[in-house]
């Protein structure tokens, strides 16, 4: 078992362990202690793993409501969002009392987000349940849903009392999702860890538990810099621009792992171009996210992303602020008017 400090706001731990949830109820009593819980689930992890965290809580002697969500990205939204809170407010749920998001990070963003808003801000946990929710949604307090006109577009900040990430409930993922927690594995180790890069080529499976602990610690302490996401915490978004384009332009069909490693793709391939980076270290990039499952090619053109990606969060007036690297380990801003983006993305399709 590993644990990561991460002192923010708010200071939590980020528990990684096997089998934690069969623990759950003591560690929510050490992080909150006693109060009614609200568990926020989806269909699949309620049928996984809800007996098992429900029972761990009640052996600790708490009293508990579910609110469960249809699977999949289509259910972060307004619509989920207010139907949590009244939930919430028809349970009579109290400023002292707490969600337990139980899923991944798109339960984990809805629960966080009501958490943040509902009476102006009541306590949370998170407890994801894929690799993408452990090693990034799950831990430094972003919070969101999904408007029409683009990805996590309403949201707060708002950190946790605690993370528990039991390491037992990434054996039950689909390939394809375990590989979308691969993209944001890969991320944190080309933004500014070259020697972490060159052992996942070894792979990611094998050494999970520490996989997720020096993603975790990398990200603590970003989030310890820059909570609010103003400086360097916008590290954390290569390939992300491009890639919620390419989410917004499949209409949510393509995940957010694909069209992370799609987009950073795009956006090294364009670095290579204006001489950034070097086409050996594009091509290590390109090989890495290959082996773990992900695809590295985009359907659409520099016309239909730059639709898209004007509606990202990170556009600041006419300018829009990328992360480039320039070598693997060595991730810089770049800032770049928006009416340069269209041929800035057409280079890094070619």
């Amino acid at each position: 078992m590993k644990t990561v400090k991460v002192n923010a706001s708010k200071s939590y731990d980020v528990i990684i362990g096997d089998r934690l949830l069969e623990r759950l109820g003591e560690y929510v009593n050490e992080a909150v202690g006693k109060c009614r819980l609200c568990i926020v689930t989806d269909d699949k992890v309620d049928a996984l793993y809800s007996e098992c965290a429900e029972r761990s809580l009640r052996s600790s002697g708490y009293e508990t409501e579910k609110f469960v969500i249809k699977n999949g990205e289509a259910s972060k939204n307004t619509t989920s969002l207010i139907a949590l809170l009244e939930f919430l407010a028809e349970n009579r749920f109290t400023r002292s009392d707490c969600i337990v998001a139980l899923g991944g990070g798109v339960v984990g963003d809805l629960a966080g987000f009501a958490a943040g808003v509902y009476l102006r801000g009541i306590r949370f946990i998170q407890a994801p349940t894929t690799l993408l929710a452990a090693v990034d949604s799950s831990v430094g307090g972003k919070t969101a849903v999904d408007l029409e006109a683009g990805k996590n577009l309403a949201g707060v900040f708002h950190q946790p009392s605690l993370v528990l990430c039991d390491t037992r409930t990434l054996d039950t993922l689909e390939e394809r999702i375990f590989s979308d927690g691969c993209a944001e594995v890969i991320k944190y180790a080309i933004i500014n860890d070259k020697p972490m890069f060159e052992r996942l080529k070894g792979g990611i499976k094998s050494d999970i538990e520490r996989v997720i602990a020096e993603c975790v610690a990398h990200k603590a302490e970003i989030v310890e810099k820059d909570e609010f996401d103003r400086g360097c915490r916008q590290l954390l978004n290569l390939g992300h621009t491009v890639g919620h384009a390419i989410e917004l332009c499949s209409g949510l069909t393509v995940s957010h792992g694909s069209a992370v490693a799609i987009g950073t793709v795009i956006i090294t391939r364009a670095s290579v171009a204006l001489g950034y980076t070097s086409d050996d270290e594009l091509c290590e990039i390109i090989s890495l996210f290959k082996s773990a499952g992900l695809p590295t090619d985009c359907p659409y053109s520099a016309e239909e992303l730059f639709g898209a990606a004007t509606a990202d969060k990170k556009r600041e007036g006419d300018s829009i602020t990328l992360i480039l690297p320039y070598g693997i380990g060595n991730c810089k801003p770049y800032k770049l008017p928006v009416s340069e983006l269209c041929e800035f993305i057409r280079k890094g399709l070619r």
